[in-house]
Protein backbone atom coordinates (compact mmCIF):
# COMPACT_ATOMS: atom_id res chain seq x y z
CA UNK A 1 0.00 0.00 0.00
CA UNK A 2 1.40 3.22 -1.07
CA UNK A 3 1.93 6.23 1.74
CA UNK A 4 -1.26 7.99 -0.16
CA UNK A 5 -3.49 4.78 -0.01
CA UNK A 6 -2.01 4.70 3.38
CA UNK A 7 -3.61 8.35 4.68
CA UNK A 8 -6.58 7.88 2.77
CA UNK A 9 -7.05 4.92 4.66
CA UNK A 10 -5.74 6.85 8.17
CA UNK A 11 -7.93 9.72 7.41
CA UNK A 12 -11.00 7.67 6.61
CA UNK A 13 -11.02 5.72 9.72
CA UNK A 14 -10.19 9.15 11.51
CA UNK A 15 -13.50 10.37 9.88
CA UNK A 16 -15.27 7.29 11.25
CA UNK A 17 -14.37 7.69 15.06
CA UNK A 18 -15.20 11.92 14.63
CA UNK A 19 -18.32 10.47 13.58
CA UNK A 20 -19.18 7.95 16.63
CA UNK A 21 -17.62 10.33 18.81
CA UNK A 22 -19.45 13.22 17.93
CA UNK A 23 -22.30 11.98 16.60
CA UNK A 24 -23.09 10.62 20.73
CA UNK A 25 -22.75 13.87 21.61
CA UNK A 26 -26.48 14.67 21.21
CA UNK A 27 -27.33 11.71 23.73
CA UNK A 28 -25.23 12.48 26.49
CA UNK A 29 -26.24 16.26 26.16
CA UNK A 30 -30.12 15.07 26.20
CA UNK A 31 -28.52 13.26 29.36
CA UNK A 32 -26.63 16.19 31.00
CA UNK A 33 -29.44 17.98 30.53
CA UNK A 34 -31.69 16.13 33.02
CA UNK A 35 -29.10 17.56 36.04
CA UNK A 36 -27.58 20.82 34.53
CA UNK A 37 -28.75 24.11 32.69
CA UNK A 38 -27.60 24.23 29.18
CA UNK A 39 -24.99 27.21 30.03
CA UNK A 40 -23.62 24.66 32.72
CA UNK A 41 -23.45 21.91 30.26
CA UNK A 42 -21.09 24.09 28.38
CA UNK A 43 -18.76 25.50 30.82
CA UNK A 44 -18.54 22.23 32.01
CA UNK A 45 -17.84 20.86 28.41
CA UNK A 46 -15.29 23.40 28.04
CA UNK A 47 -13.30 23.30 31.30
CA UNK A 48 -12.92 19.71 31.51
CA UNK A 49 -11.94 19.46 27.68
CA UNK A 50 -9.30 22.33 27.93
CA UNK A 51 -7.75 20.42 31.06
CA UNK A 52 -7.73 17.17 29.44
CA UNK A 53 -5.86 18.87 26.25
CA UNK A 54 -3.72 20.95 27.94
CA UNK A 55 -2.78 17.81 29.86
CA UNK A 56 -1.66 16.10 26.84
CA UNK A 57 -0.02 19.33 25.49
CA UNK A 58 2.35 19.81 28.04
CA UNK A 59 2.62 16.42 28.55
CA UNK A 60 4.05 15.46 24.76
CA UNK A 61 6.98 18.78 25.32
CA UNK A 62 4.93 21.12 23.71
CA UNK A 63 3.03 24.61 24.76
CA UNK A 64 0.70 26.75 24.16
CA UNK A 65 0.48 28.69 21.52
CA UNK A 66 2.22 32.50 22.53
CA UNK A 67 1.96 35.43 20.96
CA UNK A 68 -0.96 38.03 20.68
CA UNK A 69 -2.08 37.45 17.03
CA UNK A 70 -2.63 34.14 17.38
CA UNK A 71 -4.37 34.21 20.35
CA UNK A 72 -6.78 36.92 18.95
CA UNK A 73 -7.80 34.28 16.21
CA UNK A 74 -8.19 30.87 18.44
CA UNK A 75 -10.60 33.14 20.52
CA UNK A 76 -12.95 33.99 17.24
CA UNK A 77 -12.48 30.02 16.66
CA UNK A 78 -13.11 29.22 20.09
CA UNK A 79 -17.26 31.54 19.63
CA UNK A 80 -17.91 29.70 16.61
CA UNK A 81 -16.36 26.79 17.30
CA UNK A 82 -17.10 25.73 21.22
CA UNK A 83 -18.64 28.42 23.28
CA UNK A 84 -21.43 29.29 20.93
CA UNK A 85 -22.10 25.99 19.54
CA UNK A 86 -22.41 24.24 22.49
CA UNK A 87 -24.34 26.45 24.03
CA UNK A 88 -27.06 26.71 21.45
CA UNK A 89 -27.18 22.66 21.30
CA UNK A 90 -27.66 22.93 24.86
CA UNK A 91 -30.82 25.32 24.66
CA UNK A 92 -32.01 23.45 21.15
CA UNK A 93 -31.87 19.73 22.69
CA UNK A 94 -34.22 21.21 25.56
CA UNK A 95 -37.66 20.91 23.05
CA UNK A 96 -35.78 18.50 20.36
CA UNK A 97 -34.85 15.12 20.56
CA UNK A 98 -31.29 13.76 20.47
CA UNK A 99 -31.38 11.99 16.96
CA UNK A 100 -32.88 15.06 15.25
CA UNK A 101 -30.28 17.30 16.88
CA UNK A 102 -28.14 14.89 15.13
CA UNK A 103 -29.77 15.34 11.82
CA UNK A 104 -30.36 19.19 11.98
CA UNK A 105 -26.27 19.32 12.60
CA UNK A 106 -25.94 17.36 9.06
CA UNK A 107 -26.03 20.89 7.33
CA UNK A 108 -22.87 22.00 8.66
CA UNK A 109 -21.09 20.29 5.20
CA UNK A 110 -23.87 22.51 3.05
CA UNK A 111 -23.20 25.55 4.58
CA UNK A 112 -19.08 25.10 4.64
CA UNK A 113 -19.17 24.19 0.95
CA UNK A 114 -21.43 27.49 0.32
CA UNK A 115 -18.73 29.35 2.52
CA UNK A 116 -16.14 27.67 0.94
CA UNK A 117 -17.08 28.59 -2.54
CA UNK A 118 -18.38 32.72 -1.96
CA UNK A 119 -14.75 32.98 -0.34
CA UNK A 120 -12.74 31.10 -3.32
CA UNK A 121 -11.31 28.19 -1.01
CA UNK A 122 -13.35 25.77 -3.13
CA UNK A 123 -12.47 26.52 -6.75
CA UNK A 124 -11.24 22.91 -7.50
CA UNK A 125 -14.70 21.24 -6.17
CA UNK A 126 -15.02 17.95 -8.58
CA UNK A 127 -18.78 17.36 -9.69
CA UNK A 128 -18.44 13.82 -7.59
CA UNK A 129 -17.97 15.85 -4.20
CA UNK A 130 -20.22 18.59 -4.64
CA UNK A 131 -22.95 15.75 -5.80
CA UNK A 132 -21.96 14.03 -2.89
CA UNK A 133 -22.29 17.24 -0.78
CA UNK A 134 -26.04 17.68 -2.14
CA UNK A 135 -27.10 14.45 -1.54
CA UNK A 136 -26.09 14.47 1.70
CA UNK A 137 -28.35 16.65 2.29
CA UNK A 138 -31.09 15.36 0.37
CA UNK A 139 -30.82 12.14 2.83
CA UNK A 140 -30.80 14.77 5.69
CA UNK A 141 -34.41 16.46 4.35
CA UNK A 142 -35.36 12.66 4.40
CA UNK A 143 -34.82 12.02 7.91
CA UNK A 144 -36.36 15.51 8.84
CA UNK A 145 -39.55 15.48 7.20
CA UNK A 146 -40.77 19.11 7.24
CA UNK A 147 -43.33 18.42 5.23
CA UNK A 148 -44.76 16.36 8.08
CA UNK A 149 -46.60 17.96 11.10
CA UNK A 150 -44.47 16.81 13.38
CA UNK A 151 -41.40 18.27 11.88
CA UNK A 152 -38.77 20.14 13.26
CA UNK A 153 -40.13 23.89 14.02
CA UNK A 154 -39.72 26.59 16.94
CA UNK A 155 -36.66 28.09 18.30
CA UNK A 156 -35.40 24.92 19.37
CA UNK A 157 -34.53 23.78 15.88
CA UNK A 158 -33.58 27.05 14.68
CA UNK A 159 -30.54 27.19 17.42
CA UNK A 160 -29.37 24.01 16.05
CA UNK A 161 -29.60 24.93 12.81
CA UNK A 162 -27.60 27.99 14.07
CA UNK A 163 -25.09 25.76 16.03
CA UNK A 164 -24.39 23.85 12.86
CA UNK A 165 -23.89 27.06 10.86
CA UNK A 166 -21.34 28.33 13.21
CA UNK A 167 -19.36 25.41 12.93
CA UNK A 168 -18.97 25.85 9.49
CA UNK A 169 -18.17 29.31 9.95
CA UNK A 170 -15.53 27.83 12.22
CA UNK A 171 -14.20 25.43 10.08
CA UNK A 172 -13.35 27.54 7.37
CA UNK A 173 -11.22 30.14 9.72
CA UNK A 174 -9.90 27.55 11.42
CA UNK A 175 -8.34 26.82 7.87
CA UNK A 176 -7.44 29.51 6.97
CA UNK A 177 -5.88 31.26 9.69
CA UNK A 178 -4.64 28.64 12.19
CA UNK A 179 -3.94 25.86 10.86
CA UNK A 180 -0.58 25.20 8.47
CA UNK A 181 1.47 28.03 10.48
CA UNK A 182 3.36 26.15 12.74
CA UNK A 183 1.74 25.52 15.58
CA UNK A 184 0.68 22.09 16.54
CA UNK A 185 -2.38 21.11 16.61
CA UNK A 186 -2.86 20.03 19.92
CA UNK A 187 -1.73 22.81 21.60
CA UNK A 188 -4.07 24.81 18.97
CA UNK A 189 -7.12 22.58 20.47
CA UNK A 190 -5.77 22.80 23.96
CA UNK A 191 -5.68 27.14 23.51
CA UNK A 192 -8.77 26.97 21.89
CA UNK A 193 -10.83 24.90 24.50
CA UNK A 194 -9.05 27.60 27.21
CA UNK A 195 -10.61 30.29 25.38
CA UNK A 196 -14.15 29.07 24.81
CA UNK A 197 -13.89 28.05 29.20
CA UNK A 198 -12.93 32.04 29.65
CA UNK A 199 -16.15 33.30 27.05
CA UNK A 200 -18.45 30.23 28.83
CA UNK A 201 -17.36 31.95 32.24
CA UNK A 202 -18.28 35.18 31.34
CA UNK A 203 -21.63 34.35 30.45
CA UNK A 204 -22.14 32.26 33.68
CA UNK A 205 -23.83 34.89 35.41
CA UNK A 206 -26.87 35.03 32.81
CA UNK A 207 -28.00 31.58 32.90
CA UNK A 208 -25.57 29.18 34.22
CA UNK A 209 -25.89 29.72 38.17
CA UNK A 210 -28.96 27.50 39.06
CA UNK A 211 -29.23 25.03 41.16
CA UNK A 212 -27.84 21.68 39.79
CA UNK A 213 -28.15 18.24 40.06
CA UNK A 214 -24.65 16.29 40.88
CA UNK A 215 -25.97 13.23 41.12
CA UNK A 216 -23.71 9.98 39.53
CA UNK A 217 -25.50 9.89 36.97
CA UNK A 218 -24.81 13.39 36.26
CA UNK A 219 -21.65 13.45 37.13
CA UNK A 220 -20.54 10.50 34.95
CA UNK A 221 -22.65 11.86 31.61
CA UNK A 222 -20.32 15.39 32.15
CA UNK A 223 -17.46 13.36 31.90
CA UNK A 224 -18.00 11.32 29.43
CA UNK A 225 -19.15 14.55 27.09
CA UNK A 226 -16.34 16.57 28.13
CA UNK A 227 -13.25 14.20 27.22
CA UNK A 228 -14.56 12.22 24.47
CA UNK A 229 -17.25 14.06 22.76
CA UNK A 230 -15.69 17.77 23.39
CA UNK A 231 -11.46 16.98 23.69
CA UNK A 232 -10.81 14.03 21.86
CA UNK A 233 -13.84 14.86 19.01
CA UNK A 234 -12.45 18.27 18.70
CA UNK A 235 -8.86 17.29 18.36
CA UNK A 236 -9.97 14.68 15.68
CA UNK A 237 -11.65 17.67 14.01
CA UNK A 238 -8.15 19.85 14.24
CA UNK A 239 -6.44 17.09 12.86
CA UNK A 240 -9.05 16.60 9.76
CA UNK A 241 -8.75 20.09 8.94
CA UNK A 242 -5.23 20.27 9.11
CA UNK A 243 -4.87 17.46 7.02
CA UNK A 244 -7.91 17.54 4.66
CA UNK A 245 -9.49 21.22 4.48
CA UNK A 246 -12.37 22.86 6.35
CA UNK A 247 -14.91 20.58 4.12
CA UNK A 248 -13.66 17.09 4.64
CA UNK A 249 -14.19 18.16 8.34
CA UNK A 250 -17.39 19.21 7.75
CA UNK A 251 -18.26 15.95 5.84
CA UNK A 252 -18.56 14.14 9.01
CA UNK A 253 -21.49 15.95 10.06
CA UNK A 254 -23.17 13.86 7.48
CA UNK A 255 -22.63 11.08 9.14
CA UNK A 256 -23.92 12.35 12.64
CA UNK A 257 -27.74 11.43 11.77
CA UNK A 258 -27.23 7.88 11.69
CA UNK A 259 -25.23 7.55 15.35
CA UNK A 260 -27.65 10.00 16.70
CA UNK A 261 -30.64 9.00 15.51
CA UNK A 262 -29.84 5.28 16.25
CA UNK A 263 -28.45 6.20 19.68
CA UNK A 264 -31.58 8.45 20.38
CA UNK A 265 -33.53 4.97 19.45
CA UNK A 266 -31.80 2.42 21.23
CA UNK A 267 -30.79 4.42 24.17
CA UNK A 268 -33.69 7.15 24.36
CA UNK A 269 -36.31 5.16 22.99
CA UNK A 270 -36.34 7.40 20.28
CA UNK A 271 -39.00 7.23 17.14
CA UNK A 272 -37.26 4.92 14.01
CA UNK A 273 -38.90 5.09 11.16
CA UNK A 274 -38.42 3.22 7.98
CA UNK A 275 -38.14 6.60 6.08
CA UNK A 276 -35.59 7.24 8.67
CA UNK A 277 -33.44 4.25 8.12
CA UNK A 278 -33.49 4.88 4.04
CA UNK A 279 -32.71 8.64 4.85
CA UNK A 280 -29.53 7.29 6.71
CA UNK A 281 -28.65 5.28 3.92
CA UNK A 282 -28.76 8.15 1.38
CA UNK A 283 -26.33 9.83 3.71
CA UNK A 284 -24.09 7.01 3.83
CA UNK A 285 -23.76 6.78 0.09
CA UNK A 286 -23.18 10.82 -0.06
CA UNK A 287 -20.35 10.81 2.40
CA UNK A 288 -18.68 8.11 0.11
CA UNK A 289 -19.01 10.04 -2.70
CA UNK A 290 -17.40 13.45 -1.00
CA UNK A 291 -14.65 11.35 0.27
CA UNK A 292 -13.81 10.17 -3.16
CA UNK A 293 -11.04 11.20 -5.09
CA UNK A 294 -9.13 12.91 -2.05
CA UNK A 295 -5.95 13.31 -4.19
CA UNK A 296 -7.71 15.86 -6.34
CA UNK A 297 -8.23 18.40 -3.09
CA UNK A 298 -6.92 21.68 -4.07
CA UNK A 299 -3.49 21.84 -3.94
CA UNK A 300 -3.81 24.66 -0.79
CA UNK A 301 -5.51 21.83 1.36
CA UNK A 302 -2.90 18.86 0.40
CA UNK A 303 0.42 20.28 1.69
CA UNK A 304 0.96 18.59 4.42
CA UNK A 305 3.33 15.66 3.84
CA UNK A 306 2.80 12.43 5.73
CA UNK A 307 3.85 11.82 8.97
CA UNK A 308 7.14 10.09 9.43
CA UNK A 309 6.47 9.09 12.80
CA UNK A 310 3.26 7.55 14.66
CA UNK A 311 2.31 8.36 18.31
CA UNK A 312 4.85 8.19 20.75
CA UNK A 313 3.62 4.72 21.92
CA UNK A 314 3.67 2.77 18.37
CA UNK A 315 3.68 4.32 14.43
CA UNK A 316 0.51 2.20 13.53
CA UNK A 317 -2.49 3.85 12.35
CA UNK A 318 -4.59 2.02 14.77
CA UNK A 319 -2.11 3.20 18.04
CA UNK A 320 -2.82 6.68 16.67
CA UNK A 321 -6.08 6.54 17.05
CA UNK A 322 -6.24 4.97 19.89
CA UNK A 323 -4.32 7.12 21.61
CA UNK A 324 -5.35 10.63 19.46
CA UNK A 325 -3.78 12.80 22.01
CA UNK A 326 -0.27 11.87 22.33
CA UNK A 327 0.47 12.19 18.79
CA UNK A 328 4.15 13.77 17.86
CA UNK A 329 4.46 16.62 15.36
CA UNK A 330 4.66 15.39 11.99
CA UNK A 331 8.17 15.44 10.19
CA UNK A 332 7.73 18.00 6.48
CA UNK A 333 10.42 17.26 4.03
CA UNK A 334 12.29 20.16 3.27
CA UNK A 335 10.11 21.84 0.49
CA UNK A 336 7.13 20.22 1.37
CA UNK A 337 5.60 22.75 3.25
CA UNK A 338 6.59 25.43 5.44
CA UNK A 339 5.89 24.38 8.38
CA UNK A 340 5.13 21.50 10.57
CA UNK A 341 1.62 20.68 10.56
CA UNK A 342 1.58 18.51 13.70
Amino acid sequence: MNSSSTRSLRGGVRVAVLALLWGSTFLWTDLALRGLSPLQVTFVRCVIGALVLTVACYATGRRLPRGVAVWRHIVVAALFCNALPFALFSVGQQTVDSGLAGVLNATTPLWSIMLGLALGSERGLRPTRLAGLLLGFTGTIVILAPWQSAGATGWGALAILGAAASYAVAFTYMGRTLVRRGTPTISLSAAQLVAASGLTAVAMPIGGLESIDPGPAVVITALVLSVFCTAITFHLTYRIINDEGATNAAVVGYLLPVVSVLLGAVVLGENLSVRVVLGMAVVLVAVGMTRRNEATVSPAEQTVAPAADGPAAAGAATAELAVPLTEIDRRVPSGACSSPAE
